[in-house]
């Protein structure tokens, strides 16, 4: 390894990684504890004594004892520390996890660790493999030749100074002893193969691309960014502010909510499909089934958002709002979602078919919102966007949500739902079974399809509230005659 005396300013490149970093060197600091430590010993490694040695079931055990866990979380633990390059196996350098067992490991010298800030270079690794090409007589690994080759074309232009250094350095490294020759060559091949690891693998040290502005950097602040900060901080400090009480309520009455309706936290019935490859939960749970399960009925109590998210619970919000002879609000609602999230080139038809449909004097569905919002609304509509519509939206919503959804609640249409609602038993499949589901799986629904069908039943249930247009309809009944 090329040893550098003037550090280059690394920190942004590592930045995302040295909270983490920090944590695990001294976890690795203390488990090198003579006292309280994993305890080493010297082992032979092919015909070489290697002094402090450390057995992964040891280094396992030792993290089950301080932190107090699993040994599957251990073993987790110690294959991060592995792959950070904090610990590095002796036997079999490529695989950089923990073994629990009598696998060899060695602690990483703290010139080689993350936190040190050395960029891996090209240069640097072109060194390695040209020494590691000359001590094996040009018999290197696979994906250590495609590295070579690669930088060797890469670096063509200073290939001769590398080759200098790569021999230069081994014959310095001739003159130590076996065994502080091995350790040596174990750590910067344990450094390598982190940082440049075999193609199509994974590794440890992966980032994003550097910042174009470095945060680390002392930034000057003007005397315009002072008073803009003030007014924030002022501001800040006038908001009001909720006590943590309030809204530690409020999370856990959202938890005790929402907790049975989690997948997480409860089981999906019949079965979850990702395990047991069997769709009948998604079949059951389609956007507009024809009887819905007890759990989809019971979250649309939850809230009146709730609700209108679920196709289907809007479907049986529309139905007793049809009962009610109020469902202009529902459908001002929707109309406004559909010029949300519409395309751009239908925005102007859609603001004035809502305009003469809901807003304008005498319109065949006129929805009661306050004069305020009525004029904003109108106004807006002048030069309509996507948003044109949302103080009316939010102003219905409200409506609707202190009135119209508690009366919902109670009354006969969402009973009867809660009835007919299906609570499917949980499958149990033995390992046959599943083998056979796996075997048996078939391709869902394509979401254009679903699309589609949604589409057409929307055009049928607008045809269908559209209003009845009388003279039209005797015109035609005097033409039959």
């Amino acid at each position: 390894m090329t040893i550098r005396t003037a550090r280059p300013d690394r920190g942004q490149h590592f930045r995302p990684h040295i909270h983490c970093l920090k944590k695990l060197e001294a976890i690795v600091v203390e488990m090198q504890d003579q006292k309280s430590g994993v305890k080493g010993s010297e082992q032979k490694l092919n015909v070489t004594t290697i002094p402090h040695v450390i057995a992964g079931k040891d280094i396992i055990a030792w993290i089950t004892n301080k932190m107090k866990t699993t040994a599957e979380e251990a073993q987790a633990f110690g294959t991060m520390l592995v792959a950070y390059g904090y610990i590095y196996p002796l036997q079999n350098h490529k695989k950089l996890v923990m073994c629990n067992d009598a696998s060899l490991y060695r602690f990483q010298t703290p010139y080689f660790w993350p936190t040190q800030k050395w960029v891996a270079e090209d240069s640097d690794y072109a060194i390695y493999l040209a020494k590691r090409n000359i001590r094996k007589k040009g018999q290197l690994e696979p994906y250590e030749q495609a590295h070579y080759n690669h930088l060797h074309e890469w670096l063509n232009h200073k290939w001769d100074f590398i080759v200098m250094q790569a021999t230069e350095q081994y014959k310095a490294g001739k003159e130590r002893k076996k065994p502080d020759r091995v350790v040596f060559d174990c750590q910067e091949r344990a450094y390598w193969i982190v940082n440049r690891p075999p193609r199509r693998t994974h590794s440890a040290m992966d980032c994003g691309p550097d910042r174009l502005i470095d945060p680390t950097a002392d930034e000057k602040i003007s005397f315009d960014q002072y008073r803009r900060m003030n007014m924030f901080y002022q501001q800040a400090i006038m908001r009001s502010k909720v006590k943590s009480s309030v809204s530690l309520g409020a999370l856990v009455k959202y938890i005790t909510t929402y907790k049975t309706h989690d997948p997480f936290l409860a089981p999906c019935l019949p079965s979850n499909p990702w395990q047991t490859d069997n769709d009948m939960y998604w079949t059951l749970n389609m956007r507009r089934v024809e009887v819905p399960t007890k759990m989809r009925v019971e979250r649309w109590s939850f809230s009146l958002f709730e609700l209108l998210s679920d196709l289907r619970g809007r479907d049986d919000f529309k139905i007793f709002l049809k009962k009610e002879f109020s469902g202009e609000n529902l459908a001002f609602w929707e109309a406004a979602e559909e010029l949300k999230l519409g395309t751009a080139s239908s925005m102007s038809t859609k603001a004035e078919t809502i305009f003469k449909t809901f807003l304008a004097p005498g319109a065949p569905r006129w929805i009661n919102i306050d004069g305020r919002t009525m004029g904003m609304t109108v106004k807006g509509l002048e030069h309509p966007h996507r948003y044109v519509l949302e103080a009316a939206q939010t102003h219905v919503f409200l409506l609707m949500k202190k009135d119209t959804f508690f009366r919902y609640l109670k009354s006969p249409v969402y009973k009867d739902i809660q009835k007919k609602a299906l609570n499917p038993a949980p499958h149990n499949f033995s390992s046959s079974q599943l083998e056979e589901n796996a075997r048996n799986r078939s391709p869902g629904i394509h979401p254009i399809i679903l699309w589609q069908q949604e589409e057409v039943e929307k055009a049928k249930a607008a045809a269908a509230s559209a209003p009845v247009d009388v003279k039209a309809m005797m015109s035609k009944i005097d033409r039959k005659k």
